[in-house]
């Protein structure tokens, strides 16, 4: 069978060969949960750092090198999450725009996410990932397990959770539930994107559905067996908050998966767009906005009423974005 059913925490794993420490970590649905319900929002910020985006003088603090540039985006990322850490219960590091900066980026990346950790924040690595099934194993492991070294194993990034590509199909994905369910971490098969081209690909009828609804299929599959303590399984979907009727279809098909939906904010979503991503009680979803909030201050209304201040800028943007979906949406009862 490509899938298997979570491993007892209680119990070692083997793989390749090597025998896996025990693990005791509460399931990553669970997690999730409990960090919604704790700050009584389902935010997520969103942390894509440019350079050129940077507030004014910023990097001037940097030598003007590669990784000057890469320590800039590292203590741009760290005031971001102390910032967010005592509003919501998550963050997603989109990867590429650390990668760019190639090792130092990286190592940015790497201190930015720990730092996140030590704020009890759930940190999302999102650089949607997948390949054959024996390359795709050593992703899973780099993201969400560990790896050999030494004679030891030791976690390389410690992510709570991994965007996947499901274009590889089952056994492209299967490495990937099967270290998250081992490490107790989460995985976001992208499904319905919030991209404007999604639909190139996505929306195209194969029989009598389109590509997306078959790909819902083929997750429900993977997620059924690995469903926590509330219900949800540590395998979720990334369905973009620009796509509100799939998102409302895909709800309904989908209702014990925890929903990661992009698109809010910059890409032009709404809390009643986003609505359709929560179950009636305002469970089921992280909601992501990363540049309506890490670049708030660049807006002339936050200009106008914080000045160089840059960091109330961003921190008006995320109690605004919680208020919006606290109003707008069912994530209102997570207050109640």
């Amino acid at each position: 069978m490509l899938f298997e059913r979570s491993v007892n925490p209680g119990v070692a794993a083997f793989e390749g060969g090597f025998l896996m420490p025990e693990n005791h970590s509460v399931h990553f649905a669970d997690r999730v949960h409990a960090a919604i319900r704790r700050t009584q929002t389902p935010v997520m910020v969103g942390i894509d750092p440019r350079p050129e985006e940077l507030p004014p003088g910023f990097l001037d603090q940097f030598p003007t090198d590669r990784a000057g540039t890469a320590e800039a985006l590292r203590a741009f990322g760290d005031e971001v999450v102390d910032l967010a850490a005592p509003l919501v219960p998550a963050v997603k590091f989109q990867l590429a725009f650390y990668e760019a900066y190639g090792p130092e980026g990286v190592a940015a990346l790497h201190a930015t996410a720990a730092h996140a950790h030590g704020k009890g924040l759930i940190v999302v690595l999102d650089g949607k990932r997948n390949d054959i099934g024996s390359t795709a194993e050593a992703y899973a492991r780099a993201y969400l397990g560990k790896v050999p070294v030494g004679g030891r194993f030791e976690p390389a990034w410690n992510a709570d959770a991994l965007t996947v590509n499901p274009y590889f199909g089952g056994d492209g994905i299967a490495p990937f539930v099967k270290v998250a369910a081992r490490e107790h971490k989460g995985v976001f098969v992208l499904l319905r994107t919030s991209n404007s081209t999604a639909g190139e690909f996505q929306d195209l009828m194969a029989g009598d559905q389109p590509v997306y609804r078959h790909v819902a299929d083929r997750l429900a599959g993977w997620a059924a067996p690995h469903e926590g303590a509330c219900g949800d399984s540590l395998v979720g979907a990334v369905i973009g908050a620009t796509c509100p009727a799939q998102l409302a279809e895909l709800r309904s098909l989908l209702p014990r998966v925890l929903f990661l939906v992009p698109g809010y904010g910059s890409q032009g979503a709404t809390a009643s767009d986003v609505g359709h991503a929560f179950r009636a009680d305002g469970t089921g979803a992280l909601v992501n906005s990363s540049r309506a909030i890490t670049y708030a201050y660049e807006r002339p209304a936050s200009r106008a009423k914080f000045g160089d201040d840059w960091r109330a800028a961003v921190l008006q943007a995320i109690r605004d974005m919680i208020e919006d979906l606290a109003r707008h949406t069912s994530a209102g009862k997570l207050r109640s």
